[in-house]
């Protein structure tokens, strides 16, 4: 079958290709009523527009580069899931790019590759670990390419879109004070995380502002895994015998610490109250179903194409400019069972 070309669509409508190209691209120089001819005869046509020819027309190549690592963990792949969304709506393709570490620092061949590629703007969305943002330093004020980062501690030269974790933490550890607990551990992520140390703080600081004290024995560290969620509580039961309960960064190293409590046969919430972090769907479906702090990482790789485009759209203006900012998304609590004290 023949592609239908927009000068079969100019002649189907009584109208110059150059109008049909005005009317595709939604510029204000075009009657109504020709406006809703040249729409008309595209539906009846099936035309669909040529990527080529429109990032030819428009001096771009609506494709954004789209830099991650750790696709096995939950975080990173819901990221990128609300990216693809996200993207398609908004009519550009993706050029993804995955970091064999965490911790690679050699990007300047990366991104070599990406404006080779004439990308149009870069999402950064590994999350801040250790040293892997020292390459930053080394870079001139303004990116030759339009970029935005994701998960990361706030900068005025950036350009950020962040979940509030230190919230996150304080919400959870908030919630099990108001249940009355009073001894409460923390498993946390890796420090070298940015977002782990974040959590950790919003723990630190809620009991602290209850007038609870809070001391080295009080916490162990994970790897996100669930297997060591099983290590730390076991730690923590030994340091800490009071505890009563426990706000776990993750809910995949929460997992563990529910497997353990049942080993023990410690009661959830009666012996032990239990609080995660993500919110991932099978939270749900733990026994007993887990309290957990939400955070949207679909809304966040959404955020970030949206914040993206639009710094690109103004970048094509020499009038316009967008200062760099941080978005912070506020995380929700979800309250279940496993952290509810029994009524007296």
């Amino acid at each position: 079958m023949k592609r239908v070309t927009i000068r079969d669509v100019a002649a189907a409508a009584g109208v110059s290709h150059q109008t049909v190209s005005r009317v595709i691209n939604d510029r204000p120089d075009v009657a109504e009523e020709t406006r809703r001819r040249v729409w008309q005869v595209v539906e009846e046509l099936s035309y669909q527009p040529s990527a080529i020819a429109r990032s030819l027309i428009q001096q771009r190549s609506f494709t954004l580069g789209v830099v991650i690592a750790g696709l096995n963990y939950v975080g990173p792949s819901r990221t990128l899931n609300g990216i693809t969304e996200q993207a398609e709506g908004m009519g550009y393709t993706l050029l993804l790019k995955e970091l064999p570490s965490f911790d690679t620092n050699d990007i300047q061949p990366l991104l070599n590759s990406l404006r080779a590629r004439q990308v149009d703007g870069i999402i950064w969305a590994v999350p801040e670990i250790g040293s892997n943002r020292d390459w930053l330093q080394s870079q001139p004020p303004e990116f030759p390419i339009p970029m935005i980062f994701l998960t990361m501690q706030a900068r005025p030269d950036l350009s950020i879109v962040s979940v509030d974790n230190y919230l996150g933490g304080r919400m959870a550890t908030e919630h099990l004070i108001e249940q009355g607990y009073r001894h409460i551990g923390h498993i946390s992520g890796p420090l070298d995380w940015w977002e782990a140390r974040q959590r950790k703080a919003g723990w630190q600081d809620a009991l602290f502002e209850a007038g609870i004290q809070v001391a080295d024995h009080h916490w162990e560290s994970g790897d996100w895994l669930s297997a060591s969620g099983v290590q730390a509580i076991r730690k923590l039961l030994d340091s800490y015998p009071e505890m009563e309960a426990v706000f776990v960064a993750n809910d995949q190293m929460a997992l563990g610490v529910l497997q353990v409590a049942c080993e023990k046969g410690l009661q959830v919430p009666q012996d032990l109250a239990v609080v995660g972090f993500d919110g991932i769907p099978e939270a749900a479906y733990y026994w007993p179903p887990l309290t957990t702090v939400y955070q949207d990482q679909q809304k966040l790789g959404c955020t970030a194409v949206r914040e993206l485009v639009q710094i690109i759209e103004a970048s094509q203006q020499s009038e316009a400019v967008i200062e760099p900012k941080t978005i912070s998304l506020q995380p929700e609590l979800i309250v279940r069972k496993s952290s509810v004290a029994p009524k007296p």
